[in-house]
């Protein structure tokens, strides 16, 4: 059970419901079930008000701020267990070789024969 009770910021209408069931350590699809099933069977009137006086009274819940950490692939590689390893080499072997082929199509486009006319007639020689 956590140990402030907020409104959540994954919400459907006003994150009361999802805060109930983070709180509670519940599914949120209970959590709803029950409200529903409170509201048909009370007549429509209390449940709404309840939930609309939730909403003003319970604190929305903070927001995380997560610092993107920058990464190169170095540290990538070395900062990984054994068993990752692998994983990270082909990961930078993906890159490389993406690299590898962009190259290869600018070579071919700037060594192509149109493209020397269509730089001539551009420049205007």
């Amino acid at each position: 059970m956590s140990t402030k009770l907020y409104r959540s910021n994954n919400r459907v209408i006003f994150g009361i419901c999802q805060g109930l069931a983070d709180h509670f350590d519940l599914s949120v699809v209970w959590i709803r079930f029950g409200l529903v099933a409170a509201t048909f069977f009370t007549g429509f009137f209390p449940v709404p008000v309840f939930y609309a006086v939730a909403a003003l009274i319970i604190k929305p819940e903070p927001e995380r701020v997560e610092r993107k950490k920058e990464t190169y692939f170095e540290e990538d590689y070395f900062d990984t267990d054994v068993s990752n390893r692998t994983l990270s080499l082909r990961r930078l072997k993906n890159k490389f070789d993406s690299i590898e082929a962009r190259i290869r199509r600018m070579e071919t486009y700037v060594t192509n024969k149109s493209y020397d006319w269509e730089r001539r007639f551009n420049s205007g020689k």
